[in-house]
């Protein structure tokens, strides 16, 4: 292990810089505009007369022409310039909502699905976490870089879990004020499309201090000297999104409901305390990677979360299900910082949007092809635990090879001995 780095600082002086600041509004803004979506885009779908066919034909559009979008302009980002790919991605989202708001046309909404930004899962998309990533780790140098990454993932989360309920709530009072069911979802459309012309505005006021200078000798994707790094870095992360999409939450919902026969009701109050502890845990992944390093808490902390996902259907009842369920997830997102830390220091700083964006994509492609087995394993009465057995064996996997092959590659803030 290397030497550890100097402690970690508060959040009020972390949100000393303006640019920090207005990066965090962004995220907040972003994430809750997000959650709000991810809880009625389907339901509206739906309700403008799309069947179950059409409706999975723009979930698709939506996701391949994110993944394209993301690496069209993350790849691009330090030569085009940082703050302008996060005003290109603002209008991105103004367009898709505000598409989506006033058409019921189909192949429009396929269109404006596929260039724009639109998040059905309340998950980042686009090209924001690549560049703010690289713009954060540019801004508060290597000391401070692992603890804005855990405010800044905390943030995230909270602003997710703040727009479902707000969005949830603001359907149901418009409903019984009398509202169309059609103009209820619409106004949570509407307010998405408004969430892009307010990020264009706090983008528009970053300063030239999160820019570097544009490299001359990148390759296509943005990278030069990291690209066996960014590859190897990449198929790893593509190996665990892979396996996290075996036990994605809506799967782990249907899990609990058909197994266990919980309600709704009790899945939402369970599903929010799993989402609360997963983000007290960047949090503390914060303070242990000061101490033990970034890729020992990647590992650490990971193994022994793996291990209690699969103990989560051996469990002989519900409550006791959910308890393992909790603790797991009050460990499983310790790696998120840490890793999105790591990664952007092992590569040249005029490589981190590409690298963000590359490693982020193949996330996305490897937690896209797994509920494609897990669903159907779900379904079934005899299979239907398997998926929490084949997650966490791979993420194991996945742990192991991490720190075969990284354990030797250092930080900057853990290379050197402290004086």
């Amino acid at each position: 292990m290397g030497p550890a780095a100097p402690a970690p600082v508060g959040a009020r002086a972390l949100l000393g810089a303006r640019d920090v600041r207005l990066l965090f509004a962004a995220r907040v803004v972003r994430m809750a505009a997000y959650g709000g979506l991810s809880v009625v885009l389907v339901l509206y779908l739906t309700a403008i007369g799309l069947d179950g066919f059409r409706v999975g034909v723009v979930l698709a559009a939506t996701l391949l022409g994110d993944a394209l979008i993301s690496l069209l302009l993350t790849t691009r980002a330090d030569r085009f310039g940082r703050r302008r790919t996060l005003l290109v991605g603002a209008a991105l989202v103004l367009l898709a909502g505000v598409v989506f708001a006033v058409t019921t046309d189909f192949w429009v909404i396929v269109v404006s699905a596929t260039i724009g930004v639109l998040s059905p899962s309340g998950n980042e998309v686009g090209p924001f976490l690549a560049v703010e990533q690289a713009s954060l780790s540019h801004v508060v140098g290597d000391e401070r870089r692992t603890t804005a990454f855990g405010w800044y993932t905390v943030a995230g989360a909270l602003a997710t879990a703040t727009g479902t309920l707000v969005a949830g709530l603001g359907v149901q009072s418009l409903l019984h004020a009398g509202a169309a069911t059609t103009d209820a979802y619409r106004m949570v459309i509407v307010a998405y499309a408004v969430s892009g012309v307010a990020l264009a505005a706090i983008f528009a006021l970053l300063t030239p201090a999160i820019e570097v200078p544009a490299p001359s000798h990148a390759s296509r994707l943005g990278l030069h000297r990291s690209r066996g790094t960014v590859a190897r870095l990449s198929a790893l992360f593509a190996l665990d999104a892979f396996a996290g999409g075996f036990v994605i939450q809506s799967l782990v919902s249907y899990w609990f409901a058909t197994r266990w026969g919980l309600e709704p009701a009790v899945l939402g109050g369970v599903l929010f305390v799993a989402n609360v502890l997963a983000a007290g845990s960047a949090l503390a992944a914060t303070w242990l990677a000061h101490r033990i390093g970034l890729v020992e808490t990647m590992v650490y902390t990971h193994l022994p979360s793996n291990v209690l996902l699969m103990l989560v259907p051996l469990m002989p009842t519900a409550w006791l299900a959910v308890a393992v369920w909790f603790l797991r997830m009050s460990i499983s997102q310790m790696d998120v910082p840490t890793r999105q830390s790591y990664t952007m220091a092992v590569v040249a700083p005029d490589e981190r949007s590409a690298a963000a964006g590359i490693t982020g994509i193949a996330r996305t492609v490897g937690v896209g092809l797994s509920p494609f087995v897990a669903a159907p394993l779900a379904a079934s009465v005899a299979y239907a635990s398997v998926p929490f057995f084949i997650a966490g064996s791979l993420k194991i996997v996945y742990d192991l090879l991490v720190y075969r092959g990284f354990r030797h590659v250092r930080p900057p803030e853990e290379r050197a001995p402290r004086g």
